[in-house]
């Protein structure tokens, strides 16, 4: 088992939401000795779980252990449960948390592990956590983010991620439940600013990927990620993060793991862009949801809504929904007008 050094109390844990991410945490909790229930939306994928401890769907060739238990029935997974998971699709969370909140219990703490915005509401996933379950669970809310692939994770490879919360009681507790000799777990109270980094770099790797498609080298790389750090911050910073979240796991840390991985699927998704293929081809082939997509919907409206310079964004926004060219989208970044590199700094500034 393994374990860092001290007394960690074992817990039964409740994961909602099965893909790779979720089924990668699961395997976490496992390996610190808790007992895990993780709900599943297929009947076939819980017998797969429970009779043959693999998910080769998300997870393929990867052996599961046997405190994983799948279930279908959503109550079953949470009634009782002191520590409950959520780690689903940010357009599937509203109704997830619809379905959960009747059953949880009084004292339960909630972590939620998913990175992106509600499309129709441009609401980050908390808010919309906090419009769905009882106002004292949403208080002691607390976020996972950081750069963690689900395939090494499985794989017990090093990885470093935050949890983020404005309890410290909740980060506390949510880092002695998954922190291990190789899922190394920090503290950071800027809860706004885990959740803003964590999503919007996913419009980043699609960007990045979209490079490497055009066949473009490292210096065209280089800047995408760092000008895309900048107005990742710009946008956060306006919305009431704290700029250091940025220089952090959340921030940095998931953009280069994101930007620079072929696990990442916002990387494959811009790649195939970036050698032609239409949208919707794309998101076919992938079969799986492809969180920058969306993202960069939510984003482009949250810069107009609130007046911030988001030129990367804007490009690929133009590329993903408005028919532009991959080309003409590089060339009206690299044509536009002098500014100062650390403009970020102040939201308001171009």
């Amino acid at each position: 088992m393994r374990k860092v050094e001290g007394d960690v109390l074992i817990q039964n844990v409740t994961v909602i939401g099965a893909g790779s991410w979720g089924t990668a945490l699961a395997t976490v909790l496992a390996d610190n000795g808790h007992q895990v229930t993780l709900w599943v939306r297929d009947t076939k994928l819980a017998e797969e779980i429970n009779s043959k401890h693999v998910n080769e769907k998300y997870l393929p060739g990867e052996t599961l252990s046997t405190n994983i238990v799948a279930t279908t029935n959503i109550q079953e997974a949470v009634v009782g449960k002191r520590i409950v998971l959520l780690v689903v699709p940010s357009h599937a969370m509203r109704q997830i948390c619809r379905q959960v909140a009747p059953h949880l219990e009084p004292d339960v703490l909630l972590i939620h592990a998913t990175k992106g915005f509600e499309l129709e509401s441009l609401k980050r996933m908390s808010e919309v956590i906090a419009e769905e379950v009882p106002k004292e669970i949403a208080s002691r809310l607390a976020v996972l983010s950081g750069p963690s692939h689900a395939e090494e994770v499985v794989k017990r490879q090093p990885t470093t991620v935050v949890m983020a919360s404005e309890s410290e009681e909740s980060m506390l507790r949510s880092q002695d439940l998954l922190m291990n000799t190789n899922f190394r777990v920090y503290t950071n109270p800027d809860l706004i600013g885990a959740e803003i980094a964590g999503a919007l770099k996913n419009i980043i790797a699609l960007g990045a990927g979209m490079s490497d498609g055009l066949g473009y080298g490292d210096n065209a790389k280089a800047a995408l990620l760092t000008r895309g750090l900048a107005e990742i911050s710009r946008l956060g910073i306006k919305l009431g993060a704290k700029p250091l979240t940025f220089s952090g796991l959340a921030g940095v840390g998931d953009l280069i793991a994101t930007c620079t991985s072929k696990h990442s699927r916002n990387w494959r998704a811009g790649y195939m862009l970036g050698q032609g293929k239409k949208l919707d081809d794309v998101l076919a082939q992938m079969g799986m949801v492809v969180e920058g997509v969306r993202t960069t919907n939510a984003a482009f409206s949250l810069s107009q809504r609130e007046q911030v310079e988001m030129p990367i964004t804007s490009v690929l926004y133009g590329m993903l929904f408005e028919g532009k060219e991959a080309r003409q989208g590089v060339e009206e970044l690299m044509g536009r007008g002098k500014t100062f590199e650390m403009a970020y700094l102040n939201p308001d500034a171009e």
